[in-house]
């Protein structure tokens, strides 16, 4: 019997034998491995979380104690050790485990947003929740991959350090990446900590020294004090901690057991915040995941995977940028998943990674701008939520020629609720002044990119996650929208973006059924084309479909200009509902909340019939009043 199959729960944990705990941790690297490659996932952190993971159980009381991953992709080992082994071949499928925390899984699970720099503040909260309450818990946050790069954890930190009794414990797994390479100076100082071996010899010397001292007055210690804390700050300058009024032990380890659970416990008993410090590397267990230069198998992808979105634009940044000197890219943290590695490759000193900084990123961008060059940030989608005031007020107010890039928008699927693209549109739909572009296809990718970073003001473009679709081509342009399909004025069909192939598919089936149908892509979605609006009041109903939440969407402007332009053509607006989303496969997820072809033909024909029968009653009721007059 495998050691894993014994472990119900944490509580089983605490009755293994060094040996037993051995033999579970390369069960579990092994689970990993064979899970992950075939479902997809988040495998070369989880390798890295193996020990940090038995240890945090080991040593705290979970569900009483609370641990909070920060990024929750951190938190497959947590999910095996906490009952949900059976379970693991189900990650990330429809109806199976999570890819993140989620608490309708389990009562270990506390927070299930994925967006990173997120888990000090939600510990800081909880801790002090506690204290008021009175009640004897611990708090546990977990923040690596890159987390620390997020300005929001350092705010939440000042505050933490300003809480002396806080029973909270921040385990920093440093293992030097967030997706690549983790960028900038908290790297660089982190990294200083992690491989200076002179430093605890250096500060066993002097304990040794001061302890062979006969008598340590006043001004002996405050000397030797001095020296050792000189030299911590020289040789490992854990000063960025401690000056906020942090405990710091480490580094440590974070491969050893032992020596992870030894920290834990000094940590536990301390009585107030504290920082353990662990080392760790992305990948650890798995040779192929340690020697895999660009990311250590950060995420698994299906092998041989045909051309995406991410790549055609990947490869138009380039060319882009050979034209265009002024053109330079920012990313947060991305750099491969967002394609921007092909452009740095080229021009390394036109591209920036700021890490996990979404907001820094878009005001530099305007700094950027300001400067005379023309910023390409390159965000996921729901990525750009986190920094919309700086795209308003930083951005837009000052009307900076940038334009953002806005990957995996719209239903993104298996990575669940917090990743969906699904309020990037709405949210843009408020910014004055920017023009919004979603692409149908890898060509219209390509030209619209090239137009927006030839526009003086803010452009986004934002298209779809995985395989690009097949080009559509134009039979006609009305203002600035291709038309994809005429046959008749009874539905005019807007299909925006990755949804103009799904509006195709609508077009035939309301054909096949005697309805005359015009398709239009906008192409550019804001502002509303004039032409566009121009063009619905020729028609008996107006139908938008887009792969962004309804409320403030596309449709909804759409609608809000016809009646601005008082045309009367009925609109019915199809999107995403405003809900969360569960994960599974994109296709999965579009069937489930209607926007399919098939439901969508459906719904329209119903409406066109509808439609048809009370035209029909007002005709015959106003006949009858003739009558009776």
């Amino acid at each position: 019997m495998r050691v894993l199959e014994a472990v119900e729960g944490p509580a089983d944990l605490k009755k293994l034998t060094d040996e037993q705990l051995t033999d579970l941790a390369a069960e579990i690297r092994d689970v990993l491995v064979e899970t992950v490659s075939r479902t997809g996932g988040h495998l070369g952190p989880n390798l890295g979380m193996v020990e940090i993971t038995l240890a945090m159980h080991r040593v705290f009381d979970s569900p009483r104690d609370r641990l909070l991953y920060d990024v929750g992709h951190q938190a497959y080992v947590h999910k095996l050790v906490t009952g949900r082994a059976p379970e693991f071949s189900t990650l990330r499928q429809e109806g199976g485990l999570s890819g993140y925390p989620n608490q309708a899984e389990s009562e270990h699970d506390v927070i299930e947003n994925s967006h990173a720099s997120t888990a000090l503040s939600y510990a800081d909260g909880l801790a002090k929740a506690y204290r008021l309450r009175g009640e004897d818990r611990h708090v546990v946050a977990l923040i690596g991959d890159g987390g620390l790069t997020g300005g929001m954890a350092w705010e939440a930190l000042n505050n933490i350090a300003a809480a002396k009794d806080l029973k909270l414990v921040i385990i920093v797994n440093d293992n030097g990446r967030s997706y690549s390479d983790t960028v900038g100076g908290l790297a660089t100082h982190l990294t200083s900590l992690r491989t200076n071996p002179r430093y605890e010899k250096v500060l066993d010397l002097i304990k040794k020294n001061m302890a062979r001292t006969p008598y340590v007055g006043p001004p002996m210690y405050e000397v030797l004090h001095g020296v050792k804390k000189g030299l911590k700050d020289m040789l490992a300058p854990q000063g960025m901690f401690e000056d906020l009024g942090l405990k710091y032990i480490g580094p440590v380890a974070g491969h050893d057991r032992v020596a992870m659970e030894d920290a834990l416990r000094k940590a536990k008993s301390f009585g107030g915040p504290v920082i353990v410090h662990a080392v760790t590397k992305k990948g650890f267990g798995y040779l192929a995941a340690e020697q895999d230069e660009e990311d250590n198998f950060h995420q698994i992808r299906p092998a041989n995977k045909p051309r995406g979105w991410t790549d055609v634009f990947s490869d138009e940044l380039v060319r882009i940028g050979h034209r265009r000197q002024d053109v330079v890219a920012i990313t947060a943290a991305m750099l491969h998943p967002t394609g921007l590695h092909a452009f740095s490759k080229e021009f390394p000193d036109r591209t920036f990674d700021v890490g996990i900084a979404e907001q820094h990123a878009v005001t530099s961008a305007a700094g950027l701008a300001i400067g005379g060059l023309h910023p390409v940030v390159c965000l996921y989608a729901t990525f750009m939520n986190r920094a919309f005031d700086q795209l308003l007020l930083d951005v837009a107010l000052h009307k900076c020629g940038v334009t953002f890039v806005l990957d995996r928008a719209g239903v993104t699927g298996d990575d669940g609720p917090s990743h969906n693209g699904m309020w990037d549109m709405s949210i843009l739909q408020t910014v004055p002044g920017l023009r919004l572009a979603a692409p149908r296809d890898g060509k219209r990718v390509e030209e619209l990119l090239a137009e927006a970073v030839e526009m003086d003001g803010p452009t986004a473009l934002r298209y779809a996650k995985g395989e690009v679709f097949p080009d559509i081509d134009a039979i006609d342009r009305v203002g600035a929208a291709d038309v994809l399909k005429r046959s008749g004025n009874d539905v005019l069909l807007v299909g925006i973006g990755a949804m103009a192939a799904t509006a195709m598919d609508v077009g035939q089936r309301l054909e096949q059924h005697g309805f005359g149908v015009t398709v239009v892509d906008p192409r550019w979605v804001k502002p509303v084309d004039p032409a566009l609006v121009e063009l619905a009041g020729k028609f008996k109903l107006l139908v938008t479909i887009e792969d962004n939440g309804r409320a403030g969407g596309c449709g909804s402007m759409i609608a809000q200009a016809l009646r601005d332009a008082g045309v009367q053509t009925p609109v019915r607006d199809f999107g995403i509902p405003q809900q969360f989303l569960d994960h599974a496969k994109r296709a999965a997820v579009l069937q489930q909340i209607g926007l399919t072809g098939q439901e969508l033909a459906r719904e329209i024909t119903e409406l066109m019939t509808q439609q048809h029968g009370d035209a029909l009653n007002e005709s015959a009721s106003g006949h009858q009043s003739q009558s009776n007059a």
